[in-house]
């Protein structure tokens, strides 16, 4: 891949941006988009998949810096981030680590799968199944330590791990499944979009 952007890779990045936006928000607009457990509610958001999905769509650059365009943006003041929120306290805040991790996920992702002579469905699972991982090895410990220093409520690492036990399930099964259907949604796609081949 070039190391230049052309303009329909901006605007592939750019409809990245909006995806995350709208997966950061899916269950703020749709209430009912929200699994009722013994012990909460969890938000069904699309935040990871669609990280994972630039990685794996656009390349590991194209991936990562639609990412780092999302952050930027949101913290430019533009609500982008869960509740409809912006600003660069975002970062700082209990699921900071979580948004910082997604220039990651999609980096290692689409690294992933670029590396793969002819990406299969082996493939597309074992990348998201480490972008899954990454998004969860990066943004928890931060969770833990936003908790105990910034928000200063005591928390001990195992409790932090546990509570994003949910958040986790969900994101497997959702990923999961994107990683079954994804080999023939690519073939369709790079069909309508020449381009995407290259990076596939």
């Amino acid at each position: 891949m070039n190391s230049k952007f052309k303009t329909l890779d901006l605007t592939l990045g750019a409809v990245f941006v909006v995806l995350m936006m709208i997966g950061a928000n899916i269950a703020f607009w749709f209430p009912a988009f929200k699994i009722t457990y013994a012990s909460g509610e969890v938000p069904i958001t699309l935040q990871t998949l669609f990280a994972i999905l630039a990685g794996l769509l656009l390349g590991k650059k194209l991936g990562s810096f639609s990412m780092l365009v999302y952050l930027a943006v949101g913290i430019a003041g533009v609500p982008v981030f869960a509740e409809m929120s912006a600003g660069a306290t975002a970062l700082i805040s209990p699921t900071g680590g979580f948004l910082l991790s997604f220039i990651f996920v999609a980096f290692i992702s689409g690294y992933i799968v670029e590396k793969a002579s002819e990406p299969k469905v082996n493939t597309y699972l074992l990348a998201t199944f480490v972008g899954l991982m990454t998004n969860y090895l990066i943004g928890t410990p931060l969770m833990y330590l936003s908790l105990n220093y910034i928000a200063e409520i005591a928390i001990s690492m195992k409790a932090a791990v546990i509570s994003m036990v949910p958040f986790f399930i969900k994101d497997f099964i959702i990923t999961l499944a994107m990683a079954v259907v994804l080999p023939q949604f690519v073939t369709r796609l790079t069909k309508a979009i020449p381009t995407l081949a290259s990076r596939t």
